[in-house]
C-alpha cells in the first residue's frame, strides 16, 4: 500500500470532500480521485462512500484513517526533528578524546555549545588517538580528538584532520635537582617515569637522538600519578601542555627544552560531517577553546 497514497486518502477523510483536500493538497480533483482509486484496487474495497454532502467513511476506511494519522504524525515529528538538527537545536554528537584533552579542551567547548545549541547533546569518551581515531572509522563515534607528534597523525585520506594548534612538550623534575642548563647527559643519569609502551615511544625515541637511553623505572599515564611521582624524588619525567594545564602539582619544577618536540592537536571526522550542523558546531566550540588555550594553529589541508 503506497504510504503517499494513504495520505491522500486522509486529506480527503479529515476535510470531507474530494475538492477540499485537492485544495489542501495543491492538486487537482481528479488526481485526488485517481489516487483514491488506485488506493481502494491495493485495500480490497471502498474506503469512502460518495454522498450528496460529500464523503462518508467505510468500515475499512474508518480503520485506515486511525493508521493514516499515526503515518501523518510520524511524518510531523520527522520534519521537526530534521528541521532542529538542520538548525543545531537538536541531536547527539559522539565524541572521543584523549584525557588531558577530555580535561582541558571539552568542557568549556561543551559548556559554550550548550550555551548557544542547548539542543545539542555530546557524549563523551575518554580514550587514546589510535582507539578514538578507529572509533571514527568504525562509525561507533562522530568525532575524535586526537593529536600526533611533530606534525599531525599519519592518516590514509579516510577522514578529515582539523587542525586544533600545538602544545609545548615539557621537562618536569623534582624541585632544585636539574642544573640550569639541562643537557642530555644530565637527563641520562635520572630515573625516568613514563606512560605505558605504545605512550613512551616518543620519548625513548628523542631520548635515542639526544644520544642516551632513558633508565625507566616507573610506568603510569595518569599525569596526576606522574607528578606525584615526581615532586616525591622518584624520576624525571616529560609532559605536554594541556596536561599540565589539567593539573599542576606544586612541588615541581616545569623546565622548557627543545629535545621532546611538540604535540599537534585536532580533531577527525569522516569526510563530510561538517556539514551536519551539530557536528559543524562542536567542532567550531572546539576550535575556539584550542585558540584561546593553545593560541597559533598550524594549518594543513583537510583529509
Amino acid at each position: 500500500m503506497d504510504p503517499r497514497r494513504v495520505l491522500v486518502f486522509r486529506a480527503v477523510a479529515r476535510s470531507g470532500s474530494l475538492s477540499a483536500a485537492a485544495r489542501e493538497l495543491g492538486t487537482t480533483q481528479s488526481a485526488v480521485s485517481q489516487q483514491l482509486r488506485q488506493l481502494e484496487r491495493e485495500a480490497g474495497g471502498p474506503l469512502l462512500l460518495r454522498t450528496a454532502r460529500g464523503t462518508q467513511l467505510t468500515e475499512a476506511g474508518t480503520s485506515l484513517l486511525a493508521h493514516a494519522d499515526t503515518i501523518h504524525g510520524a511524518l510531523h515529528l520527522a520534519r521537526g526533528e530534521l528541521g532542529a538538527l538542520a538548525e543545531a537545536r537538536g541531536g547527539v554528537v559522539r565524541l572521543a578524546a584523549f584525557p588531558s584533552g577530555a580535561a582541558t579542551l571539552v568542557p568549556p567547548a561543551l559548556r559554550a555549545l550548550r550555551d548557544d545549541h542547548p539542543g545539542v547533546q555530546v557524549t563523551l569518551v575518554e580514550t587514546e588517538p589510535p582507539e578514538a581515531w578507529a572509533s571514527v572509522l568504525a562509525g561507533e563515534t562522530d568525532v575524535a580528538l586526537v593529536f600526533g607528534y611533530d606534525g599531525p597523525p599519519e592518516e590514509d585520506g579516510a577522514l578529515t584532520w582539523v587542525p586544533l594548534g600545538v602544545e609545548s612538550l615539557s621537562l618536569v623534575v623534582p624541585p632544585g635537582s636539574a642544573p640550569d642548563d639541562v643537557d642530555a647527559t644530565w637527563l641520562a643519569g635520572q630515573d625516568w617515569v613514563a606512560g605505558c609502551v605504545r605512550c613512551r615511544e616518543h620519548l625513548v625515541s628523542c631520548c635515542h637522538v639526544a644520544g642516551f637511553e632513558p633508565r625507566l623505572l616507573h610506568e603510569s599515564d595518569d599525569y596526576v600519578a606522574v607528578q606525584n611521582l615526581v615532586a616525591h624524588g622518584f624520576g624525571v619525567t616529560v609532559l605536554p601542555r594541556l596536561a599540565l594545564s589539567a593539573f599542576r602539582h606544586p612541588d615541581v619544577e616545569v623546565r622548557r627544552s627543545d629535545l621532546f618536540g611538540a604535540r599537534h592537536v585536532g580533531i577527525v571526522h569522516r569526510r563530510g560531517a561538517e556539514a551536519v550542523p551539530a557536528i559543524r558546531a562542536l567542532s567550531e566550540r572546539l576550535q575556539g577553546v584550542a585558540k584561546e588555550t593553545l593560541g597559533n594553529r598550524r594549518r594543513r589541508p583537510a583529509g
